[in-house]
């Protein structure tokens, strides 16, 4: 899929989350005002951080996309990363504000003040689980579709906004049977749901930014390809990193020393482009040949 493609779909469906995400806002802020609900009030803020996100997601969208240049021969592909790790530290700010605020609540231990949340915050709660679960399917096939790390980092914001959703449906709910004090326990569980996504986009996110090695299976399958080229007496080294939502691979062939140098190089490209056509996300493959000339080398390969 070309770079371009990728892009228009980043963007077209980060413009659905705004949108979706704006009237979820509207929604649950009103009712979490109206109905007295701090459980409700707190998952406002978080989807209303899902919008800031999806701009986030935006801008990464049109960064990345840029084609390399003298000061970046490589290319941007990495900025996805960085959208990541901010995504993931606006996560780690609105869990952090929503966990100490219900925690407050909860341990100052008077919850006779503590207004009863009305029916219309209940409502909302589940509109909310139902949209935003949907939204996280939608915006995962997606990421999935063009490997997308800050896409696949939104489809998680909005998969833990769908859980801190169920968890204020359940605290509202038990406000309502007459225990107050849940909505804010709502709050504080709301923010450990945020809080572990959080975690969870750093952890992803980092590995894509320490050029860790493709899985085994990927390289497994690389190994056998390479090796299978008319010419190519030998794989001697392959090694592969991830470079944001890319992969670059490096591989050493062994071929017959004694035949000329075009020969060589030729049976190089057709391994080059092998790789590069059958493994879609390898951004840059290069292929270095290792002239093998002993007869019995030969024959024991």
């Amino acid at each position: 899929m070309s770079a371009s493609i990728e892009k228009e779909l980043t963007i077209k469906v980060s413009r659905v989350s705004i949108v979706i995400n704006i009237l979820l806002t509207l929604m649950k802020l009103i009712a979490g005002v109206v109905a007295h609900s701090g459980a409700m009030v707190a998952d406002a803020v978080h989807s209303a951080s899902d919008v800031f996100g999806s701009f986030l997601v935006i801008i990464g969208a049109n960064v990345s996309g840029k084609a390399a240049d003298q000061n970046h021969p490589y290319g941007h592909d990495r900025m996805e990363c960085v959208i990541s790790i901010v995504l993931a530290n606006i996560l780690l700010l609105v869990g952090l504000g929503i966990g100490i605020s219900g925690l407050e609540k909860v341990i100052a231990g008077d919850y006779s003040h503590l207004a009863v949340p009305g029916r219309l915050a209940l409502i909302a709660a589940v509109i909310s689980i139902v949209v935003k679960e949907g939204l996280f399917w939608y915006t995962r096939i997606a990421a999935k579709k063009i490997n997308s790390v800050s896409l696949m980092a939104e489809a998680w914001h909005h998969r833990s906004d769908a859980l801190s959703s169920i968890g204020s449906f359940a605290g509202i709910l038990g406000a309502r049977l007459g225990y107050p004090v849940l909505d804010p326990v709502a709050s504080a569980v709301i923010a450990i749901f945020i809080l572990k996504v959080a975690f969870a986009i750093y952890r992803e996110t980092l590995d894509r930014m320490v050029d860790r090695a493709c899985d085994a299976e990927t390289e497994a399958a690389m190994f056998k390809l390479a090796a299978s080229y008319d010419g190519v007496l030998g794989v001697d080294l392959l090694r592969t990193r991830l470079f944001g939502a890319k992969m670059y691979v490096e591989v050493e062939i062994a071929v017959d020393g004694e035949q000329p140098l075009r020969q060589a190089h030729d049976i190089a490209v057709r391994v080059h482009n092998g790789i590069e056509e059958n493994f879609p996300l390898v951004k840059h493959c290069v292929v270095h040949v290792n002239p093998l000339s002993c007869p019995d080398c030969l024959q024991e390969r």
